[in-house]
């Protein structure tokens, strides 16, 4: 199922997506690289993350209004995963600073070329089911923005569990059917508040994706991150010029680098949120492959071609290529090969991934990273 015809409502607005795929996955070294990020590993099924994300935002959108916007060394990478974007399409970011840079430079290049432009923010590093849910969400949710025309949009994902590695959103006072307006956002809570957001059934799970007129985000950014707006508006106004490697190496060092949430969502009066009544899973750690592949009879999970257990349990092994992984009598590891590096550790460890590559970086450089 894909559009017609260009996503145009009355008055000339035009619909357009901008996919973040910047992140750099280092929760899931020793897979994920900075040559190799884990938006284009296939961990998931055939095709990479970003491949998912794409075909999931082209059920409502067509190529041409369809952005990525990543660190400029992985252009070649994202124009290889997605040769049907035009070349225009693909917004490099000189440095990763975080989401709200990635978005406010997004929305200052799209409103540069539509001033009555409405865009949807969506991941690169999310799994979600069933698309025809998701796309009649984002459907949805472009509606909503474009009826509340000073209105920021979140998707919130309907909890399956009291999960403690998301933020919450608490909704507020019922707008229309599956949209509230946002009471409160929440950071990552302990068990026991997770368990009774869950209960309460009045809390989503913060998905990290959005939908709003540009130029209002654009407004919320001048009102709280007055020199970040300024900046994205200037290296907006150079973007098809000789002047805009220099506006980027210049401007972008002396940006904030802090999430869209701290910066904006959690600040802004007019934020509205839409049910996203999906399956949804945010690839941010190897043990979160467990929601996504069946184990064996012992609770074992492979995404390997090869591997073999003897009286071990619980315990995930990935690998890319041909190299056998065999375990006896271990419980609960995370064992990931690559053809330069292992890790492996207990589960629970798992999110010191992140500092143990710090460690790495310390003692060996860049080489195996």
């Amino acid at each position: 199922m894909r559009p017609a015809s260009p996503s145009r409502i009355a008055g000339g607005n035009m619909r357009h997506a901008l996919i973040m795929a910047g992140g750099a996955g280092t929760r899931l070294w020793p897979l994920s690289r900075q040559k190799r990020p884990k938006q284009v590993l296939r961990l998931s099924g055939g095709a990479s993350l970003l491949r998912q994300a794409y075909e999931r935002v082209s059920l409502v959108l067509p190529p041409e209004q369809i952005n990525v916007i990543t660190n400029e060394v992985h252009i070649p990478l994202v124009a290889e995963e997605l040769p049907e974007l035009p070349s225009a399409n693909l917004i490099g970011e000189p440095m990763a600073r975080d989401t709200v840079n990635a978005i406010g430079l997004g929305a200052a290049i799209l409103a540069q070329r539509d001033d009555q432009a409405t865009m949807g923010v969506f991941t690169a590093d999310h799994v979600i089911t069933p698309l025809d849910r998701f796309a009649a969400s984002v459907e949805l949710a472009f509606k909503v923005a474009e009826s509340h025309s000073d209105a920021l949009v979140t998707f919130g994902v309907r909890p399956t569990s009291p999960h403690t590695g998301y933020g919450y959103i608490h909704r507020g006072e019922r707008v229309e059917p599956n949209v509230y307006r946002v009471s409160e956002f929440t950071e990552k809570p302990n068990l026991a508040v997770a368990t009774k957001y869950v209960s309460s059934g009045e809390y989503y799970w913060n998905s990290g994706m959005f939908a709003w007129r540009a130029d209002t985000i654009l407004k919320e950014l001048k009102e709280h991150l007055p020199h970040s707006h300024d900046a994205f508006r200037e290296i907006a106004a150079h973007w098809r010029g000789e002047e805009r490697t220099r506006k980027l190496q210049m401007l972008y060092p002396t940006l904030m680098k802090i999430s869209v949430d701290f910066a904006i969502m959690e600040r802004a009066e007019q934020v509205l949120v839409v049910a996203l009544d999906c399956n949804w899973v945010d690839l941010g750690s190897w043990t979160a492959l467990e929601s996504l592949h069946e184990t064996d009879e012992s609770g074992n999970l492979k995404v390997a071609r090869n591997a073999i257990h003897l009286g071990s349990r619980g315990t995930i092994v990935v690998s890319e290529d041909d190299h056998l992984i065999a375990t006896i009598g271990v419980d609960d590891l995370v064992i990931v090969h690559s053809h330069d590096a292992t890790l492996i550790c207990k589960k629970r460890d798992s999110q010191g991934i992140k500092e143990l590559v710090d460690k790495v970086r310390r003692e060996f450089g860049e080489q195996f990273l």
